[in-house]
């Protein structure tokens, strides 16, 4: 039977705080749903706390065991034994706001009624620091319209420290599955590959002003805290140069110069990450892999290129020589504390 959405949770070793990702989202009493529990090869007890939820609601939960292939291959599961017309990921390690999902379940119903298709809703998300508490909400409410069907062409533009995240999307499943679209196993940051490749493919956007996803920040064991990003950074590379592969940025602006816009931000976000954190390890063998990054992209997509090196953030994190690359680490500091991004 078909449901309305679908809930992915890829889970590693997560048994002793997954119930507060599964738990937040049952608490919306709804039938329509239908929540898939990855349990990626885990070495506690996620495997059972998962079977007893299957077991609990029969007509919601479903667990799916897996050799370990890490975050990227449980998103693939997901879309693979998904029967809800709609598709979420929700990180073992963050939340659902009950209330929010309620709303968004209600119109999705209304709209579905109709007889009409979605290819992306879009919501805010909110980051929560674990040490305090306290948090921030990244929201699109002077990006998109509200509450409208739009297209990527009705959209505004994106500020330096917004970006649409695997927290912010609801996709159709079809949509992905016509795609035949699959994130590399045992990578890291696979979720910069989840919002890049499906957008020029997304022709209908509904957006609505909720702040739906809780996404937990501040520990350093994270794959996003600075000493992992440093430690991880190939595979950072790895997601940079698949995004480069994936288009000629100058053919998607033939179509939409408002997408097109929105995926140079992205594309150069994922260059500056890679720049700075280069810049940050220092070593020689860190500095040839900044310029083979750049390299990649001026034979892959040479317009890219040029426009990203004279006039984006990325291009002034890869300044030449030493004095360059210290005012690349100052550069990204400053930006860090102003934006106060994860």
């Amino acid at each position: 039977m078909e449901k309305l959405i679908t809930f992915a949770i890829p889970s590693y070793n997560s048994g002793s705080f997954m119930h507060n990702a599964i738990d937040s989202i049952l608490a919306c009493g709804a039938e329509d749903i239908e929540i898939i529990i990855v349990n990626d090869g885990s070495k506690d007890n996620t495997g059972e706390v998962a079977d007893s939820y299957a077991e609990k609601y029969p007509n919601i939960v479903r667990t799916i065991h897996q050799e370990n292939g890490g975050h990227g291959e449980g998103v693939n599961q997901g879309i693979r034994n998904a029967r809800g017309k709609y598709y979420k990921v929700l990180d073992s390690d963050d939340r659902i706001d009950t209330e929010s999902l309620k709303k968004l379940l209600e119109r999705m119903r209304e709209i579905d009624a109709k007889g009409t298709e979605i290819d992306m809703y879009v919501c805010n998300y909110v980051y929560v620091r674990i040490e305090d508490g306290s948090r921030r909400t990244m929201s699109y409410k002077h990006i998109f319209p509200r509450e409208e069907i739009c297209t990527w062409d009705d959209t505004r533009a994106f500020g330096p420290s917004q970006y649409l995240m695997m927290h912010s999307v609801v996709y159709r499943t079809r949509l992905l599955r016509d795609l035949k679209f699959e994130l590399p196993k045992h990578t890291f940051y696979v979720d910069n590959l989840y919002m890049y490749v499906p957008f020029p493919h997304v022709m209908s956007i509904y957006y609505m002003d909720l702040d739906l996803y809780l996404y937990y920040v501040g520990s350093d064991e994270q794959s996003v805290s600075e000493k992992n990003m440093i430690k991880r950074i190939d595979q950072q590379l790895l997601v940079t140069r698949l995004m480069i592969d994936a288009y000629e940025l100058d053919r998607i602006k033939e179509y939409s110069r408002p997408l097109y816009r929105y995926m140079l931000h992205e594309l150069s976000m994922m260059l500056t990450i890679c720049s700075v954190f280069l810049c940050i390890d220092g070593s020689d063998e860190s500095v040839k892999k900044q310029k083979a990054i750049w390299a990649h992209l001026k034979a892959k997509d040479p317009k890219t290129y040029r426009k990203l090196r004279v006039a984006s953030i990325g291009g002034y994190t890869s300044l030449p020589g030493k004095a360059g690359r210290k005012f690349s680490v100052i550069s990204y500091r400053v930006t860090h504390k102003i934006f106060k991004f994860n």
